[in-house]
């Protein structure tokens, strides 16, 4: 099977399966690796082949985007060696490509006790500082959420 084919039966299956936004989150990179290797054998490509592609793609992108490509590429050709009842090894699967692509690991954030929120909703300086803190810290808002609020008057009191 041609990698152009493989692509084409994952996309269908992808159609069905997954949301839009998934899909749109693999479209051009897919594309990318469609226009590269359209007519290569799924047998006939190694884990280098892979692993250039994935730096020319990925070159000075952050981490967790890199982790993503190369996650997505991992499953494509996961589905299609499932599906199509291929007898090798996920090229992507190789070690030095999942440390070289492997996910960022965060710290957990810090959370401030109701004491240091409290301390901090009282010594602001405006009453605007003072509300936002409020709204967020009672309400649970995010800034966003915070800054988009608009005072709008209801028919009665106009």
């Amino acid at each position: 099977m041609v990698i152009q084919e493989a692509i084409d039966l994952f996309k269908q299956h992808q159609k069905s399966t997954v949301k839009k936004s998934t899909l749109k989150s693999y479209g051009k990179f897919m594309d990318r690796f469609q226009l590269k290797f359209a007519l290569s054998e799924v047998q006939a490509l190694t884990s280098e082949d892979i692993g250039k592609f994935l730096e020319e793609c990925t070159g000075g992108l952050s981490r967790a985007t890199r982790h993503l490509r190369y996650a997505q590429i991992k499953a494509f050709f996961n589905y299609i060696i499932e599906t199509s009842n291929l007898n090798i090894k996920n090229p992507s699967s190789a070690g030095m490509l999942s440390k070289t692509f492997k996910n960022v690991s965060h710290r957990p954030r810090k959370i401030l006790d109701k004491e240091t929120v409290d301390e901090l909703i009282f010594n602001s300086r405006t009453v605007r500082d003072r509300v936002i803190l409020e709204l967020q810290a009672r309400c649970g808002l995010r800034i966003g959420e915070v800054l988009n609020l608009r005072v709008r008057m209801s028919p009665a009191e106009s």
